[in-house]
């Protein structure tokens, strides 16, 4: 019998855990196996794909090349910011709380300390793939997918609770998306001012000034 006594944690996302383990233990193994690996896999894929959508910005004027410089840094502050969270929330790992009893496909469940809300992985996914939006639409319309299926990952493998995952990617999402519009404003200004100084000519101090 699997305990559900988690006081601390929404009863519907109890149980929509447990149905999405279940159906994950029912899975054939090939698909376990792939989830398994998928899970911290795709955060490098999302990497890669911000990664593309980065450079193709960096060849454009200021504002596009501000884009893409300092896109990382609102996903770097929501991972931090989700680690903040972890401590004050305190959330069991559902995986200790109420699946004891259960094979989890992830094997081991992170250690205690480790907490659960809300995840880093989806928090890290959420940002990434908007901060790619934000660079190409087009780059960024394979990100958003491969986010939610990275956050989903998570709780299929049954470390982390659908609300875990939901208010990570949410978390990640509304910081790149404020705060990179943001940090650009300023970083564009002042590519711009460095352009236009490098377009200025450089006096020869040899050659006299006129007089008139």
């Amino acid at each position: 019998m699997v305990d559900t006594d988690t006081p601390d944690v929404p009863k519907v996302s109890v149980e929509w855990y447990q149905d999405i383990v279940d159906f994950a233990a029912d899975t054939p193994q090939p698909v376990q196996w792939f989830a398994e690996h998928f899970t911290e896999g795709a955060i490098l894929l999302l990497g890669a794909l911000w990664l593309i959508a980065a450079v193709s910005r960096l060849g454009g004027g200021p504002r596009d090349r501000a884009y893409a410089l300092v896109s990382p840094a609102p996903v770097v502050l929501a991972y931090g910011f989700s680690e903040l969270l972890k401590t004050v929330v305190d959330q069991e790992r559902p995986c200790r709380a109420i699946a004891t009893e259960l094979a989890i496909i992830a094997g081991e469940c992170p250690p205690t300390g480790d907490w659960s809300f809300p995840s880093n992985h989806a928090t890290i996914a959420g940002g990434l793939a908007v901060a790619t939006l934000l660079l190409s639409r087009r780059v960024g319309l394979v990100a958003l997918p491969l986010a939610a299926l990275a956050a989903f990952s998570r709780t299929f493998v049954g470390v982390h609770y659908p609300h875990d995952v939901v208010a990570g990617v949410l978390l990640g999402a509304l910081f790149a998306a404020l705060l990179t519009p943001l940090f650009a404003r300023p970083a564009a200004g002042l590519l711009h001012r460095r352009a236009r100084q490098a377009e200025r000519p450089v006096r020869d101090p040899a050659t006299p000034t006129s007089r008139r």
